[in-house]
């Protein structure tokens, strides 16, 4: 059991450390997007002030909550695999190069959530559009992984890890593509509803039984 724990941590140790790091960085430039208001510009009291900035909080704590989520579940994920392969490697890029727009998109939205001129629905867009992109990457990596039972620990049921491809990525794909209709309408709105998909995937949903000894 040993060895074998050691072989995992060798071949996808290096993986997983690489995503943490870029996964901790993308969530520390969140708080970029929060400002302190200077106090020699100020014409109102601050309360009213910070009050006036809540779309750059509901925005912060929304993509804050989604990349802790990622990162949760990219754990879970990699606790079924043993072993990685190139394909593997590309894809676990792929992901990652969408996380890291995150903040972007987060600092857009949280200027224009209430702008006029069609603003707004632009951001909310772009905004859905990331989201999709991780979601496709988080889609691709998975369905590799469970199609690919050779990646997987010894331990790992291979049938059961393909039977959650479509709650883990077909399910996540289909809501981000209804945010992008969202968008259209309002972008409140669509804000709202990416933090009802994050805490939707607070819940597991991976539903993984180890093989029988």
């Amino acid at each position: 059991m040993d060895d074998q724990f050691q072989v995992a941590v060798s071949e996808t140790g290096r993986m997983e450390a690489f995503s943490d790091g870029v996964l901790a960085i993308a969530v520390t430039l969140l708080v970029l997007d929060l400002h302190v208001p200077p106090s020699n510009a100020l014409h109102e009291p601050l309360a009213v002030a910070l009050a006036h900035e809540w779309p750059a909080y509901a925005a912060y704590v929304t993509s804050f909550l989604i990349i802790g989520i990622i990162w949760v579940n990219h754990h879970a994920v990699f606790e079924l695999v043993a072993r990685v392969d190139r394909n593997v490697l590309f894809l676990n890029l792929l992901l990652l190069m969408s996380v890291v727009a995150i903040p972007f998109a987060t600092a857009l939205l949280s200027e224009y959530l209430l702008a006029g001129n069609g603003d707004a629905r632009s951001a909310a867009l772009v905004y859905s559009a990331v989201m999709l992109a991780m979601s496709i990457g988080f889609a691709a990596l998975y369905t590799y992984v469970a199609l690919h039972p050779a990646l997987l620990a010894d331990a790992v049921d291979p049938g059961a890890v393909r039977g959650s491809i479509v709650r883990f990525s077909a399910v996540g794909i289909g809501l981000y593509l209804v945010t992008l209709g969202i968008a259209v309408a309002s972008a409140p709105a669509c804000l709202v509803a990416h933090f009802v998909i994050a805490i939707y995937y607070c819940f597991q949903q991976i539903r993984i039984r180890s093989r029988a000894a």
